[in-house]
């Protein structure tokens, strides 16, 4: 009687360890196509997603290039305005020096012819040749001052060149970032389009696989 119990026990055992299998099995078994699909869909939803973020951060990176750039372009532009109100003004004052320089050669010859009459006619020592040289000195005075203005405008016009030039190199550069900023930023907009589309795809491809249909 004992050894049929056992026996019995053993058979029991055997036959619930066979139904915790079978139901292990029927629990686990391999995907259907659908499920498979399914699965599929959904990584790709996550993929578009991952793939629109980075190309919405890369748009929104160059979008911020191409504020900079502008800001850039603009600030240039108005130094580059500037100088050349200076390089303006320079010129200006460099021709009204060379007016005044001309002038005062013009009195310093004339000083001279005058100073030769009156030597010859006076005598050097006269009044009228002291007052002469006297003239004379003050004249080339004058015309060395002039010079000196002149030989200044130069320089400022020369530095102010050399800003202008500067800055228009500037504009330039920052007429190229901002061109290639702004095609980078639309190669990101078609970017962002196109996840958009496949991110729609994938959705209703997903849809369409638990419907089964």
């Amino acid at each position: 009687m004992n050894s049929e119990h056992v026996v019995r026990r053993g058979v029991l055992a055997i036959a619930f360890a066979g139904l915790l299998a079978g139901g292990a099995f029927a629990q686990n078994p391999d995907p259907t196509p659908q499920q498979q699909d399914i699965h599929n869909d959904k990584k790709d939803i996550r993929n578009d997603k991952k793939d629109l973020a980075n190309d919405r951060a890369d748009r929104n990176a160059d979008q911020r290039d191409i504020n900079h750039d502008k800001r850039d372009l603009s600030k240039d532009r108005a130094d580059r305005n500037a100088d050349q109100r200076d390089i303006n003004h320079d010129r200006k004052d460099l021709n009204k020096d060379r007016v005044d320089r001309n002038k005062d050669q013009r009195d310093i010859n004339r000083d001279k012819n005058q100073l030769v009459r009156d030597d010859q006619k006076y005598g050097a020592n006269s009044a009228q040749a002291q007052a002469d040289r006297k003239d004379l000195q003050a004249d080339r005075v004058d015309r060395n001052k002039d010079q000196k203005d002149i030989n200044h405008d130069r320089r400022d016009l020369n530095k102010d060149r050399a800003d202008r030039n500067a800055d228009q190199r500037d504009i330039n550069h920052d007429k190229k970032d901002l061109a290639k900023d702004r095609k980078d930023r639309n190669q990101d907009q078609r970017d962002i389009n196109k996840d958009k589309r496949d991110l729609r795809k994938d959705r209703k491809d997903l849809r369409h696989d638990k419907h089964g249909h």
